[in-house]
């Protein structure tokens, strides 16, 4: 499954639902970003039915950004029913997030 791309009336359908999903809070100007985006492309992939995977460019929308309060980019959240359930700021690598995504999911 591809990485969403989300704007504001879908990151509140996508957040609000009964399926999980991670949004990375990023921007095109962020090196670190653009560094991790294939091992976010492969998290999709591996694990794209089990949990809808999406991203929301800061930049141009910097509303949900500050309503979310993102700080610092790349910033993962997990979403589920309208909450968050958690969230990893600037992942080292795509086994972070594997960690992060173990310990945060609901069984």
């Amino acid at each position: 499954m591809a990485i969403l791309d989300l704007n504001r009336e879908q990151f509140d359908a996508l957040t609000g639902a009964d399926q999980p999903v991670l949004v990375e809070f990023w921007a095109p100007w962020c090196t670190y970003c653009r560094r991790l985006g294939p091992a976010y492309e492969r998290l999709a992939q591996q694990r794209g039915e089990e949990l809808a995977v999406a991203r929301l460019n800061i930049d141009e929308q910097p509303q949900i950004a500050e309503r979310e309060q993102i700080e610092v980019v790349p910033t993962l959240v997990l979403y589920q029913e309208g909450r968050a359930l958690g969230s990893l700021v600037a992942p080292e690598s795509k086994a972070m997030i594997d960690t992060f995504l173990q310990e945060t999911l609901p069984e």
